[in-house]
């Protein structure tokens, strides 16, 4: 530091303290010596009471107290900001206060860190209790490195949507208080998005702040990869759409025809009851123009391109295959004026022990998983009546009555599957219902035969709790995801994983798979969705957009779309083959444990923890995508809210025939 580094430092120093006499003082001795040429000025460098004082000045200015400081003022005129633009403004605080936090500990500052950390976190509690809950962990500058979540904070920026104006008024701010820490870590950290014109509404902030940590040129990168979003080239919708859904709506609307000439025969001779049949003409026609409605819009399913399977896919019984087929002939049309029919299935007296709900395809068979690691099924048919021993019974059970017979001596009204040693988190039905996968917090995946009632093989190859179950959309294959941050593909043969989908950097929380079974989708803790190849094990989307923990995924029918539900009670549509978000659905309050869409796609279903079922109109959403991208408005429409009396809905599953099942325990504590 030479001398003219030295003076301008005091000068600084001086004149921020507010000394300004002292400061006019220094200038004028500055100025006497100059003009006198003294030869012998004070030695500054080799002074050790002023080399002292520097260096106590110099560590005050970057000292841990300017951070507490800077980040006080910047939230304070954040929240005595304009409504209009507050915000906005108010999604630059919480990136700005966790790498506050991680550079005091970088520093080495780790109890004013704690202190900063402990001032000001309740201000961002509600939208990020779970990542403050993981950096409250970090107590050393090697745990910066040493934890994932925070060393992927540190190695990236944060994308903020924000307006012209706002960004404008944030930089004069910091301009005019010479918060230079706040101005560097903004700097450094946040890529702002900077759009003309208005704020962005208080309803589209689902839309504005991506996921901390998350590289989103990484996953831009990986989202120019191709997704091959349709149906498989030989399904049943192919088959039902050549050989009889045509026909049979070709069919109605000839005998409508047929009708309409009969009744206009019997206008000369029934004079009387003209009026009459006028009306009743009118009523057949609004009822005709409703199904055609629906059956365009189940078109969209048909209109999705077609195909190969990637998997070697099980050959389905002839007999099951026309069962299914005569299903979809029947299946109820849904739309905007059509709601479906809601059969909802409620535990009672389970004293906050069940964990996951699973409804098979026909609503035959409900199952729930117990935090006593059992599983039980109900078989809706038996379901009143006494069970039959012989049926409930298997060939090779060594216990032949303990899944019959309760401890009060009384036959059970369901089948009792015990061998995991952990709560069960989850059950899934295959399509034909003859089995039923478990997964547990004992690490295992349990295959149970619903025909013997017995346990056929136990899965081992996780290394900590397994989250969620998935049965392939036609049987055989199985995916499962963890608490280690893993999603694995498995085969019913085979006790070994065929796949294993690494890159999220926290719990993988849900899974599901496509219609075409060639990718399964996952959801986490660290808030995205990614969109895995099942052949190569390749993550080919990454869906950015969610402010907590994934909850819940559902696919379309066409393999187009895919909706994911969240901690908050958002859900979120998106676009597989571009990646984008098609729209943020607002409505739950907490929450979204379930979604399901219709058998023909016009219809999304969300059950939440707020005790309710709504039904949105995806149909309309989507059209009004095509033709009005460029607004940036478009929402999708609420049709429905099916409120239950004190029951969160933790499973909803639409049948072939688009009856939609539900199933949760009731929660009444009165």
């Amino acid at each position: 530091m030479d001398e003219l580094q030295v003076v301008e430092f005091v000068a600084t120093y001086l004149k921020k303290k507010g000394f300004s006499e002292a400061e006019n003082a220094l200038q004028a001795e500055i100025q006497r010596n100059k003009n006198s040429n003294n030869t012998n000025p004070i030695d500054i460098l080799n002074d050790p009471e002023l080399s002292k004082f520097f260096r106590t000045f110099s560590e005050s200015e970057d000292g841990p107290a300017r951070y507490q400081d800077e980040y006080s003022k910047l939230r304070s005129w954040t929240y005595s900001s304009l409504d209009l633009y507050k915000h906005e403004l108010l999604h630059v605080l919480y990136p700005v206060f966790i790498h506050c936090f991680m550079d005091l500990v970088a520093k080495g500052h780790i109890q004013e860190a704690r202190t900063f950390f402990n001032n000001f976190r309740e201000d961002h509690e509600m939208m990020h209790l779970r990542d403050l809950q993981k950096l409250e962990g970090v107590l050393s500058p090697s745990h910066l490195e040493e934890m994932e979540f925070a060393h992927s904070l540190r190695h990236s920026k944060v994308n903020i949507k924000i307006c012209q104006y706002s960004y404008e008024l944030l930089l004069q701010y910091l301009h005019k208080t010479q918060s230079t820490k706040m101005l560097g870590i903004i700097n450094e950290r946040i890529n702002f998005q900077v759009s003309p014109g208005q704020p962005s509404s208080i309803s589209d902030d689902a839309e504005i702040v991506t996921l901390i940590g998350s590289n989103q040129d990484a996953a831009n990168q990986i989202n120019q990869k191709e997704v091959h979003w349709g149906l498989l080239e030989d399904s049943l919708e192919n088959r039902l759409e050549k050989t009889g859904l045509i026909s049979d709506s070709e069919k109605a609307e000839g005998e409508n025809k047929e009708a309409e000439i009969d009744e206009n025969k019997k206008r000369p001779v029934e004079g009387g009851k003209q009026g009459a049949s006028i009306k009743k003409l009118k009523k057949d026609k609004a009822i005709n123009a409703t199904a055609k409605t629906a059956r365009l819009e189940a078109n969209t399913v048909s209109t999705a391109p077609r195909v190969k399977p990637d998997l070697a896919l099980p050959v389905m019984p002839t007999e099951v295959e026309q069962s299914i087929l005569e299903d979809l002939r029947n299946r109820v049309h849904l739309s905007s004026a059509a709601l479906p029919s809601v059969s909802f299935y409620t535990f009672i007296n389970t004293h906050n022990g069940l964990n996951c709900a699973s409804i098979s395809q026909d609503g035959s068979l409900v199952a729930g998983g117990f935090s006593d690691s059992s599983l039980k099924v109900w078989d809706m048919a038996k379901l009143g009546q006494q069970a039959v021993s012989s049926g409930l019974q298997g060939e090779n059970d060594t216990t032949p009555r303990e899944d019959i017979i309760g401890p009060n001596g009384r036959k059970r009204s369901y089948t009792l599957y015990q061998g995991h040693s952990g709560p069960v988190y989850s059950a899934s039905f295959s399509p034909l219902g003859d089995f039923i996968l478990s997964s547990s917090a004992d690490t295992t995946i349990r295959l149970w035969s619903t025909k013997l009632n017995a346990n056929l093989v136990c899965y081992k190859g996780h290394n900590y709790p397994v989250w969620d179950v998935q049965f392939n959309p036609q049987g055989h294959y199985f995916a499962s995801s963890s608490h280690d941050r893993t999603a694995r593909i498995w085969s019913m043969d085979r006790i070994q994983p065929l796949r294993i989908m690494a890159g999220h950097l926290s719990d993988v929380d849900c899974v599901r798979w496509h219609v075409n079974c060639n990718y399964i989708a996952t959801g986490s803790s660290d808030k995205t969705v990614r969109l895995w190849d099942v052949s190569s094990g390749e993550c080919v989307r990454i869906f950015i957009g969610h402010r907590s923990m994934i909850l819940s995924l559902a696919m379309s029918p066409d393999g187009r779309y895919m909706a994911s539900g969240d901690e908050d009670g958002t859900i979120m549509m998106w676009d597989l083959s571009s990646g984008r978000c098609v729209t943020p659905l607002m409505g739950h309050t907490s929450c979204v444990w379930t979604l399901a869409y219709s058998c023909e796609g016009s219809l999304l279903a969300s059950g939440s923890a707020d005790c309710t079922v709504k039904l949105w109109d995806v149909t309309t959403s989507t059209k009004v995508l095509k033709t009005e991208e460029k607004s940036g408005t478009n929402r999708l429409r609420s049709l429905k809210t099916l409120p239950t009396k004190s029951t969160p809905v933790y499973s909803l599953q639409f049948s072939r025939r688009n009856l939609l099942f539900a199933a949760g325990a009731l929660s009444k504590t009165s």
